[in-house]
Protein backbone atom coordinates (compact mmCIF):
# COMPACT_ATOMS: atom_id res chain seq x y z
CA UNK A 1 0.00 0.00 0.00
CA UNK A 2 1.57 3.17 -1.20
CA UNK A 3 -1.08 5.58 0.06
CA UNK A 4 -1.36 6.11 3.78
CA UNK A 5 -4.83 6.71 5.21
CA UNK A 6 -5.66 10.37 5.87
CA UNK A 7 -7.20 11.28 9.14
CA UNK A 8 -9.60 14.20 9.44
CA UNK A 9 -8.43 16.96 11.68
CA UNK A 10 -10.86 18.67 13.96
CA UNK A 11 -11.42 22.34 13.09
CA UNK A 12 -10.92 24.98 15.71
CA UNK A 13 -14.15 26.38 17.12
CA UNK A 14 -14.97 29.78 15.56
CA UNK A 15 -14.60 32.57 18.05
CA UNK A 16 -17.04 35.46 18.47
CA UNK A 17 -14.56 37.98 17.03
CA UNK A 18 -14.20 35.96 13.82
CA UNK A 19 -17.93 35.94 13.18
CA UNK A 20 -18.12 39.67 13.96
CA UNK A 21 -15.28 40.43 11.56
CA UNK A 22 -17.00 38.45 8.80
CA UNK A 23 -20.16 40.60 9.24
CA UNK A 24 -18.23 43.89 9.24
CA UNK A 25 -18.05 44.34 5.42
CA UNK A 26 -21.80 43.81 5.11
CA UNK A 27 -22.59 46.33 7.84
CA UNK A 28 -20.10 48.80 6.36
CA UNK A 29 -21.75 48.41 2.95
CA UNK A 30 -25.19 49.29 4.38
CA UNK A 31 -23.80 52.34 6.17
CA UNK A 32 -22.20 53.63 2.97
CA UNK A 33 -25.41 52.91 1.03
CA UNK A 34 -27.41 54.91 3.56
CA UNK A 35 -25.18 57.99 3.35
CA UNK A 36 -24.72 57.91 -0.43
CA UNK A 37 -28.22 56.98 -1.65
CA UNK A 38 -30.96 56.86 0.95
CA UNK A 39 -30.27 60.01 2.97
CA UNK A 40 -29.93 62.41 -0.03
CA UNK A 41 -33.11 60.98 -1.59
CA UNK A 42 -35.05 61.55 1.63
CA UNK A 43 -33.75 65.12 1.74
CA UNK A 44 -34.88 65.78 -1.86
CA UNK A 45 -38.33 64.32 -1.10
CA UNK A 46 -38.67 66.56 1.95
CA UNK A 47 -37.69 69.67 -0.05
CA UNK A 48 -40.12 68.78 -2.87
CA UNK A 49 -42.95 68.23 -0.39
CA UNK A 50 -42.29 71.62 1.22
CA UNK A 51 -42.18 73.31 -2.21
CA UNK A 52 -45.52 71.79 -3.22
CA UNK A 53 -47.12 72.78 0.07
CA UNK A 54 -45.92 76.37 -0.41
CA UNK A 55 -47.39 76.77 -3.92
CA UNK A 56 -49.49 79.91 -4.25
CA UNK A 57 -51.61 81.55 -6.90
CA UNK A 58 -49.42 83.50 -9.32
CA UNK A 59 -46.30 81.33 -8.91
CA UNK A 60 -44.48 80.46 -12.11
CA UNK A 61 -43.73 76.74 -12.27
CA UNK A 62 -42.27 73.98 -14.44
CA UNK A 63 -44.05 70.62 -14.61
CA UNK A 64 -42.55 67.16 -15.01
CA UNK A 65 -43.70 67.23 -18.64
CA UNK A 66 -41.72 70.40 -19.30
CA UNK A 67 -44.61 72.88 -19.37
CA UNK A 68 -43.95 76.37 -18.06
CA UNK A 69 -46.88 78.27 -16.69
CA UNK A 70 -48.43 80.43 -14.04
CA UNK A 71 -50.55 78.93 -11.27
CA UNK A 72 -54.14 80.18 -11.53
CA UNK A 73 -56.08 77.85 -9.19
CA UNK A 74 -55.09 75.49 -6.42
CA UNK A 75 -57.04 72.43 -5.28
CA UNK A 76 -56.16 69.86 -2.67
CA UNK A 77 -54.44 67.55 -5.18
CA UNK A 78 -54.51 69.48 -8.47
CA UNK A 79 -53.07 72.74 -9.77
CA UNK A 80 -54.42 74.75 -12.71
CA UNK A 81 -51.59 76.25 -14.76
CA UNK A 82 -52.02 78.87 -17.46
CA UNK A 83 -49.48 78.10 -20.19
CA UNK A 84 -50.73 80.70 -22.70
CA UNK A 85 -53.50 83.31 -22.84
CA UNK A 86 -56.73 81.37 -22.40
CA UNK A 87 -55.00 77.95 -22.25
CA UNK A 88 -55.15 76.33 -18.85
CA UNK A 89 -53.86 72.88 -17.88
CA UNK A 90 -54.85 70.88 -14.85
CA UNK A 91 -51.97 68.83 -13.38
CA UNK A 92 -51.34 67.01 -10.15
CA UNK A 93 -49.44 68.91 -7.48
CA UNK A 94 -46.70 66.27 -7.51
CA UNK A 95 -46.09 66.99 -11.23
CA UNK A 96 -44.73 70.43 -10.34
CA UNK A 97 -40.96 70.08 -10.43
CA UNK A 98 -39.70 73.60 -9.89
CA UNK A 99 -40.93 77.03 -8.89
CA UNK A 100 -39.32 79.72 -11.05
CA UNK A 101 -38.47 83.27 -9.98
CA UNK A 102 -41.18 85.87 -10.68
CA UNK A 103 -40.97 87.33 -14.18
CA UNK A 104 -39.35 84.29 -15.81
CA UNK A 105 -42.45 83.25 -17.73
CA UNK A 106 -44.20 85.86 -19.87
Amino acid sequence: MLISPAFAQTAAAPSATDSLMSMLPLVLMFVVLYFIMIRPQMKRQKEHKAMIAALAKGDEVVTAGGFLGKVTKLNESFVHIEVANGVELQVQRSAVVQVLPKGTFK
